[in-house]
């Protein structure tokens, strides 16, 4: 069973698509002839049986107590065969094409002393033999010892009848023939074109495994059934493994460029360090250039790590929560200028102002939040000056029942310039004159990730040009013209609790 199924499935699907047509047409072709003949045969044989009858009863009155047929009865004439039977099955008198022995069996003689009955002699595909329609009828008061007629049999002959059957049988088997032929060539036609477009879409999806990355699936425009619908998914699959790849690849290209300078650095430090011998001073002095080199490195690797993490469960929808917002903005924002070191950005006791409106809940957990807090105040440090403001509240806007959670960070920066505000949250998008400064480009890439992932809004807005990604919030900025991040998140409501 199992090998005849794999022998068919090797067989092309236009082949079986035709095969299972033909073989249904000839399902219900056999049922229509084999209706229309039993229909034809049942006519035929009602006329030869309604005439039988009709003679039957005209000519059994006539019967002679002794068997004998009324000799010049013109019924007679009507009849191409007639036969007396005892009810032993001897033949008491006969006329016409009935021969001397009886025309029925033993067994049926004594049916036919019980009850009239209609037998065929003869068969129906062999035009030479004698074809006869018989009627079998009781005789009744013919006389009382054992030779008196019991049986009156008539016949009339089946040559037409049978003909006429035979050339229905020859008739409909060549329409059957000529419509299954037909519907062959029909199906086969529809299935060509049907599947053409799959061959179609077949060698253009091989042209692009090939490389042909830019082509897409040629769809007709004026047709819209299940074939068109299925190139047009199929084309924005491509569209979108097309963009995910130059995402990829563009992602590939900025990580080899940013890894390519500290490792070319590094190993630059390395062969100079080992050129000419060095004293203790100059090793330790050269090992400390090394590590600030690697730990250049390592933030460049986990920021990296941080990114594709947090890309992994972009579909998750945040997840996590209910947290307070604003409690993880206080925290980390006293963490950040109580660890800080001296000189650094965050060393002075008001270098992040909070400004925070009570408790605040949002659907993310604690250390997604404190990741988007630690990279929005990384990037006010690396590109802005302090003092940096943090702002949580809480604001609804045009349905009540929806509100949102804002996170405002602003600091005292020049801002971005207008061409980068809008590739800012691009992987290693910086602007030319912060290359020589710390940092990977990759701050606001994660935050945009984390936010989307959780439903939000980024946005990023300076002297009066916006830029956003993520679920538009339904809440208009009414900040200055300072560098603002801004992010958006959908407020959690307060868990009940147990009681």
């Amino acid at each position: 069973m199992n090998g005849a199924r794999r022998g068919a499935s090797r067989i092309p699907l236009r082949r079986r698509l035709v095969a299972g047509f033909v073989a249904t047409m000839l399902v219900l072709l056999t049922g229509a002839a084999a209706f229309v003949y039993w229909r034809v045969q049942n006519a035929l044989d009602r006329n030869l049986d309604s005439s039988l009858e009709r003679a039957g009863k005209a000519l059994a009155p006539h019967v002679s107590p002794s068997g004998a047929l009324p000799a010049g009865d013109a019924h007679l004439v009507t009849l191409d065969g007639v036969q007396v039977l005892d009810a032993s099955g001897n033949v008491l008198s006969r006329d016409g094409e009935l021969a001397d022995a009886s025309a029925l069996g033993p067994g049926t003689v004594q049916e036919a002393v019980r009850a009239p009955l209609f037998r065929n002699r003869g068969q129906l595909l062999d035009p030479d033999a004698e074809a006869l329609r018989l009627y079998a009828m009781p005789l009744h008061d013919r006389g009382t010892n054992a030779h008196s007629p019991a049986v009156l049999v008539v016949a009339l002959d089946r040559e037409q009848h049978d003909e006429a059957l035979r050339q229905l049988l020859v008739q409909l088997t060549a329409s059957g023939l000529a419509t299954l032929i037909l519907t062959a060539i029909i199906g086969d036609l529809l299935a060509r074109a049907a599947l053409r477009p799959v061959e179609t879409y077949r060698r253009q999806a091989s042209d692009i495994a090939a490389g042909a990355t830019t082509l897409r699936l040629d769809v007709p425009a004026d047709r819209d059934d299940e074939i068109t619908r299925l190139g047009h998914t199929l084309n924005d699959m491509l569209d979108a493994l097309g963009r995910a790849l130059d995402r990829e690849r563009r992602f590939t290209n900025d990580a080899s460029h940013e890894l390519r300078t500290p490792l070319t650095r590094l190993t630059s430090r390395v062969q100079l360090t080992l050129r000419r011998p060095r004293t203790i001073a100059e090793h330790e002095r050269a090992l400390e250039e090394i590590r600030e080199d690697l730990t250049r490195l390592t933030a460049l690797a986990e920021e990296l790590l941080s990114l594709g993490a947090a890309g992994a469960h972009a579909g998750d929808g945040g997840g996590g929560g209910p947290t307070d917002l604003s409690g993880v903005v206080r925290k980390v924002a006293s963490l950040r200028m109580a660890l800080a070191l001296e000189g650094t950005p965050y060393s002075s006791a008001d270098s992040v102002r909070v400004e925070t409106a009570g408790e605040c809940l949002v659907g993310v957990d604690e250390l997604g939040l404190e990741r988007i807090i630690d990279n929005l105040l990384d990037n006010a440090a690396l590109h802005g000056s302090t003092p940096v403001t943090v702002a949580v509240d809480k604001v609804s806007r045009t349905q009540p029942h929806e509100e949102w959670a804002r996170l405002l960070v602003r600091d005292t920066g020049p801002g971005m310039p207008a061409d980068l505000l809008s590739t800012a949250t691009e992987r290693f998008a910086r602007a030319p004159e912060a290359r020589s400064r710390p940092g990977s480009g990759l701050g606001l890439a994660l935050v945009a990730t984390l936010v989307e992932a959780a439903g939000g809004e980024l946005r990023l807005c300076h002297n009066g040009r916006h830029h956003s990604t993520g679920r538009p919030a339904p809440v208009a900025c009414d900040h200055d013209d300072a560098m603002t991040v801004t992010v958006f998140l959908p407020a959690a409501r307060n868990q009940p609790s147990d009681g």
